[in-house]
């Protein structure tokens, strides 16, 4: 008899989880369009630890301190019903589940369906941020999730990564790279180009790329790579297109002619193959640096690439390599800054950097000042799986940000202008390095 009385609250329970799933049931039946929205491209651990984000989904979720954000764009205002895709059940578990300023408590049974129902959201346009708690667990682990399903009453635009061809997981989980290329006179070679650069405070999350002298066969700029490091990065690809650089062959490959104290000189690979280096600089945000660097052939089939870079902490230029790249005979060509995200775990969080008083230098040395700029993307984008991205022109300087899910965005491949200064860098050039 005590038997059968312990059994009856959980009956109980059972009873009244039956009861609200079913009325769920019937109230999604009401929103017949689904959006299937993929973890393993959409998803990140924003605070906790103790769960993994793979392609296929959430995996080893074990600390009920995680939390799982989801990230969809609604192009307007719209009541949803939302679903989540489970990965199997491998034991009962309990989620709270928050979204547009509302959290719903979502239990999990160890068998059933792989979807489970979350309830109704009143959401605004704009970015939406889904999180995923784990309140209890029976077993050691909480069920994973593959994906969430956005169920709308009518036809809805919502922006998201939805696919993995070519890999597009990785890069959405990074976040949209955006680019300036400075229009540059057709009638004329130039030999150098000159950019500044000013990171804002709070602006600077670990894996920034922030480059600022870009050139068709390279680039410089400055990273922030950890907690305790940062670097000025020049990079020149080799001739020879591989991502492996044990594939160039001698003759193809980018030859080190000269370096600065303490940089590090090396090769790269994965986005293309060629010569690296990078100086260990803990540049900091607020304060503006100077890039200067040079392309000039040598006028025996090669072309030879300098960088220079200036650090206001220190007061003069450092030079951090020179490089001659083989069957290569060319000028400055298509003077260029970008800014990406090269950790694929920090994508929600946002950069932005202003890049001004952009200079080119002639062959016969005048100054010609820049002042007209192209904003782009690269092909997370262009296809718009995300769209927390702007560029463009901001109180006088060129500026560009991504990342951090925010709503106001520049159309793609639209020109920007900024007002001349009229003064140009003053360089001693026969005192660099």
């Amino acid at each position: 008899m005590k038997r059968i009385k312990s059994l009856l609250p959980m009956i109980a329970l059972g009873t009244l989880l039956a009861c609200e799933s079913s009325g769920l049931q019937d109230v999604a039946k009401e929103f017949q369009v689904t959006t299937d929205i993929p973890v393993g491209g959409n998803s990140y651990l924003t605070a906790g630890e103790g769960l993994e984000v793979t392609k296929k989904g959430v995996k080893n979720w074990t600390s009920e301190e995680a939390v799982l954000s989801t990230y969809f764009k609604m192009e307007e205002p719209q009541q949803v019903f939302l679903q989540l895709v489970l990965e199997g059940r491998d034991t009962a578990c309990d989620f709270v589940v928050t979204a547009g300023g509302h959290s719903k408590d979502v239990s999990v049974a160890s068998q059933g369906r792989d979807t489970v129902n979350v309830g109704v959201f009143d959401l605004e346009a704009g970015y939406v941020k889904m999180d995923v708690q784990g309140a209890s667990k029976e077993g050691e682990a909480f069920s994973s999730i593959r994906s969430l399903l956005v169920k709308t009453k009518e036809d809805a635009s919502i922006v998201y990564v939805k696919d993995n061809e070519s890999n597009r997981f990785y890069w959405g989980r990074r976040g949209p790279s955006v680019h300036l290329t400075y229009t540059l006179p057709e009638d004329q070679d130039f030999k150098w180009f000159y950019n500044e650069i000013t990171v804002p405070e709070g602006e600077d999350p670990n894996g920034s790329y922030y480059m600022a002298n870009g050139f068709g066969e390279g680039y410089f700029g400055i990273q922030a790579n950890s907690d305790d490091e940062r670097r000025v990065l020049f990079s020149v690809w080799s001739p020879f297109h591989t991502d492996n650089p044990d594939e160039i062959p001698e003759e193809q490959q980018i030859k080190l002619l000269k370096k600065g104290d303490g940089v590090y000189t090396g090769e790269f690979g994965n986005e293309g193959s060629g010569g690296q280096s990078y100086w260990k600089y803990k540049w900091i945000t607020g304060n503006t640096y100077r890039f200067l660097n040079s392309v000039e052939p040598d006028g025996k089939g090669n072309t030879i690439y300098t960088a220079y870079f200036y650090a206001p902490e220190l007061g003069e230029w450092k030079l951090i390599a020179r490089f001659l790249r083989p069957q290569t005979d060319t000028w400055y060509k298509r003077p260029h800054s970008f800014l990406e995200n090269f950790n694929d775990r920090n994508g929600y969080m946002g950069r932005k950097a202003f890049y001004h008083d952009q200079w080119a230098m002639n062959v016969q040395g005048d100054w010609v000042e820049l002042t007209e700029a192209k904003f782009t993307g690269d092909d997370i984008a262009r296809r718009g799986y995300r769209m927390d991205y702007a560029g463009g022109e901001e109180e006088g300087r060129f500026f560009l940000r991504n990342g951090g899910f925010f709503d106001a965005f520049e159309p793609l491949n639209s020109m920007h202008q900024c007002q001349e200064k009229g003064q140009s860098p003053e360089i001693d050039f026969g005192q660099l390095p």
